[in-house]
Formats: C-alpha cells, sequence, structure tokens
C-alpha cells in the first residue's frame, strides 16, 4: 500500500480550509431580513433616517483609529523613502575602495573597466574625497568634506548630484586667472560663509604638509578657488558641509597626483547593491572593497524600521479602542432591544439569526470606519506631503519636512486588522442575544 505523496496532503488540507472557512462565512452571512434589521437597530428610535448617536460615536472611532494608522505608516514610510534619496544624491550605490594605508586606489583605469563590465552596472566613474577647511576671507573657518566628481551630467552620471545646482554646473567655469580652478558649496554653506558666484575661497589641505625650519612646525598647503556654482540637495550634512571640485582639481587638491580615493557606481536596481558588490569583490580581488549605501547607512535604516514598527502597535491600540467602543454600542443596543429581541424569537426566528443581526451590525460599523478611516488617511496624508505643512529640524533629521509616503500594501494590511478585529467586538454582544430567553424578554422593561 503506498502512502499519498505530500503534495497531496497538501492539497487535500488545504481544501478542508477552504470548506470550513466557506462553510464560516455562510454561517455568518446574514441574510436580506437579517440585514434590514440590523440597519433598524443602528438608527435612532425618533427617524428611520437618522444615525444615532451611539453608532456615530462607535463609527468615529474607527475611522479615527484606521485614519491615524495609515497617516503614521505614511510617514515612516516618508522618512525611510526621503531619507534614503537624499542619501543617494551623493552617494552612490557602491563604492570600491581598497585596503591598506590612505584610501587611493593607483591603478582606478583598470578597475574601472572591469566594473563597467559587471553585469547590472549602468555607470561607474572615478571620484575623490578628502576633508580640508574652507575660509570665505573672514576670520572664520569651517571643516568641510571636498568631493571631486566627474562632469559628466547626462545618462552615464553615477548619481543625480547635477540635477541639484541651483546656480552654475559640474563644468565649474572660472572667469578668473588667479585661482586654481571653480568650486561648488552647499547652499547652508555658502550662505553661512557669506561665499557667492564669483567669489573667491581658500582650501586649506591636510595633505602635503611642507616642515618649516624656522616656525619648527608643519605649514599646510593654500588653495584659492572661485565659486562657480551652489547646490541644494535638501539633505542637511550635504548642504551645510560638502563643497564639490572638478575631478583632476581634487587629485592636485588631496596630494593624489594621478591617484582617487575609489570608483562610484550606480546599479539598475539599488536594492541589489549588497549581493553584486560581494561578486564585484570577488572579480577584482584583493586589495578591492566594495561597501553598499545599504550597509553605510545600515543602523539608521534599521532604527526607522524598529520605530515603525512601535509606532505601529502603539497606534493599532486605538482600534483596540474602537473595538471596545463597538463592544460597548452593541451592548447597549441589546439592553435596549431586548423586547424586540424576544418578540422576533416568539415569532419563530432562529438564535443564530439574532446572532447574525448584531454581528452585521457590528461588521458594518467597522466596514464603515474602516473605508472612511482609510479614505480619510489617504487624503490627509496627501495633503501635509504636497503642502509640506509640518517642517521638522534638518539638523536632526537631514530632511526639512514631514514627508507622508503611503504604500498599497501596508493600506491593505491596516484595512484587514480593523476588518479582523471588527468582526471579533461584536461575538459577545451577538451571543449574549441570542441566548436570550423569550419569555423573559418579553416581559423586559
Amino acid at each position: 500500500m503506498t502512502l499519498p505523496s505530500p503534495a497531496v496532503w497538501l492539497a487535500t488540507g488545504a481544501g478542508a480550509v477552504l470548506l470550513l472557512a466557506v462553510r464560516f462565512a455562510r454561517e455568518l452571512w446574514p441574510s436580506r431580513l437579517e440585514r434590514q434589521i440590523a440597519l433598524r437597530y443602528l438608527r435612532s428610535h425618533r427617524s428611520s433616517r437618522l444615525v444615532s448617536l451611539i453608532t456615530l460615536i462607535a463609527v468615529g472611532g474607527v475611522t479615527v483609529g484606521v485614519m491615524a494608522l495609515v497617516v503614521v505608516l505614511g510617514v515612516m514610510n516618508g522618512l525611510q523613502s526621503d531619507l534614503r534619496d537624499k542619501i543617494l544624491v551623493a552617494n552612490p550605490h557602491l563604492r570600491v575602495l581598497t585596503y591598506g594605508e590612505g584610501l587611493r586606489v593607483d591603478d582606478w583605469r583598470r578597475a574601472l573597466e572591469q566594473v563597467r563590465r559587471m553585469p547590472g552596472v549602468v555607470a561607474a566613474a572615478p571620484f575623490v574625497m578628502t576633508q580640508g577647511l574652507l575660509s570665505a576671507g573672514h576670520d572664520y573657518a569651517e571643516g568641510v568634506v571636498v568631493l571631486g566628481v566627474e562632469p559628466d551630467t547626462g545618462t552615464r552620471a553615477v548619481t543625480t548630484f547635477a540635477r541639484h545646482f541651483v546656480k552654475g554646473d559640474l563644468r565649474f567655469r572660472t572667469r578668473r586667472a588667479d585661482v586654481e580652478g571653480g568650486v561648488a558649496l552647499g547652499t547652508r554653506l555658502a550662505s553661512k560663509l557669506s561665499a557667492y558666484p564669483g567669489g573667491v575661497v581658500t582650501l586649506v589641505s591636510p595633505a602635503g604638509a611642507r616642515f618649516n625650519p624656522s616656525l619648527g612646525a608643519f605649514v599646510p598647503q593654500f588653495h584659492r578657488y572661485e565659486v562657480t556654482g551652489i547646490f541644494d540637495t535638501g539633505m542637511y550634512e550635504y548642504d551645510n558641509n560638502y563643497v564639490a571640485l572638478r575631478r583632476p582639481v581634487a587629485q592636485r587638491f588631496a596630494g593624489l597626483d594621478t591617484a582617487v580615493t575609489g570608483i562610484e557606481v550606480r546599479l539598475a536596481d539599488p536594492w541589489n547593491a549588497a549581493a553584486l558588490g560581494q561578486q564585484l569583490e570577488l572579480q577584482l580581488g584583493y586589495p578591492y572593497r566594495v561597501l553598499d549605501w545599504q550597509s553605510q547607512n545600515a543602523s539608521l535604516f534599521s532604527a526607522l524600521k524598529l520605530e515603525k514598527l512601535a509606532m505601529a502597535l502603539v497606534v493599532f491600540l486605538i482600534c483596540v479602542v474602537a473595538a471596545f467602543n463597538v463592544v460597548g454600542t452593541l451592548t447597549m443596543v441589546v439592553r435596549d432591544k431586548t423586547r424586540e429581541i424576544g418578540i422576533l424569537l416568539a415569532m419563530g426566528l432562529e438564535r443564530a439569526s439574532i446572532r447574525r443581526i448584531f454581528l452585521a451590525q457590528g461588521i458594518l460599523i467597522g466596514v464603515v470606519g474602516t473605508s472612511l478611516g482609510a479614505v480619510l488617511g489617504f487624503v490627509l496624508g496627501g495633503m501635509v506631503n504636497r503642502g509640506q505643512w509640518i517642517h521638522i529640524d534638518p539638523s536632526i533629521y537631514f530632511i526639512d519636512h514631514l514627508p507622508v509616503h503611503t504604500q498599497p500594501v501596508d493600506a491593505i494590511l491596516v484595512i484587514a486588522a480593523s476588518l479582523f478585529v471588527a468582526t471579533l467586538a461584536p461575538l459577545y454582544p451577538a451571543i449574549q442575544a441570542a441566548r436570550l430567553d423569550p419569555v423573559t424578554a418579553i416581559r423586559y422593561e
């Protein structure tokens, strides 16, 4: 005798679960008469066209809970999405660096060709990144991150940095002969130093410092550049700390000669950065190493995911409170309609029908409240996002306003959870109504 295969067992089990689900749905699904009675019980005594106050309160509780949950999840999604987009303005999907002393790649042209041939790579370019002190001719100097970039702004550009220039561009065109080249500043940095296009700034390089015997100290190198551009990425860290130079100019500033800091890479699928980075490391071999944008910001995004889960659980308690409100509402309806329930039972209506009547009331409150809450959540979230109503401190949160991006998957989960709670809430009042004794119920005052 041969036993059925696992696939047969799985199909049989799935079929049994489906049959049970259909039977359960039939047990809960009210008839036309039961639906009419349920609607009548939800209306006020004086006019059949007005919804009773307690029903409005119950529906309002579910609406507020669902709306709050949709908006909160949209805010957390918006923070993740906006932070990711703003990080990727000047941060590539992958950075190819080397091990050893100093961040420099000497044989970068050969490595660049290998990277560009890698499947999934859309664009790749060398870059220079170092630090320096920036002064605009005043007594005040600001520590900055110096970024050496390629002037390409077309489809081969690795990042979207070139799209965020409000003045000038990546060509760094200078009009003065007494400078080494052009420099672009972040909008906040330019405002802080009062350095604008046409002005001259001085960058102090930590590389190439020479020892002066007469002074008995190392003398740093000073470089003069003309401000040719201003960029506004919307991310505080970039706009307040970054300056951009043409890559050959940045190489001289950093003392790298013909070497570069590394190679930046743009991928067709940013979410595949970790896997493709490992493949690229194996292909290039030692001493090359690859950093992806996700691992560089892993702590930030992990904190946002944890905060999203915590906020969702906290706000979900509003829906639970609304469910208790539904229980209280239906309990009051059962108490108010005790005589009517006794008359219906005496006329031959089954107890299961009484149970379905009150289940239908609870589910109706849940469906109406959930629908209104979801719609209002989408509308409110869209208005807050488009109008940028809520401004926040960019020095703390990296962005200057509260974004709201509601994802369909989150909305579906919220609606499903709310309907599940709304289905469970009327079970106790419905069971109590079905257990009423007809004679006692008719005599009830």
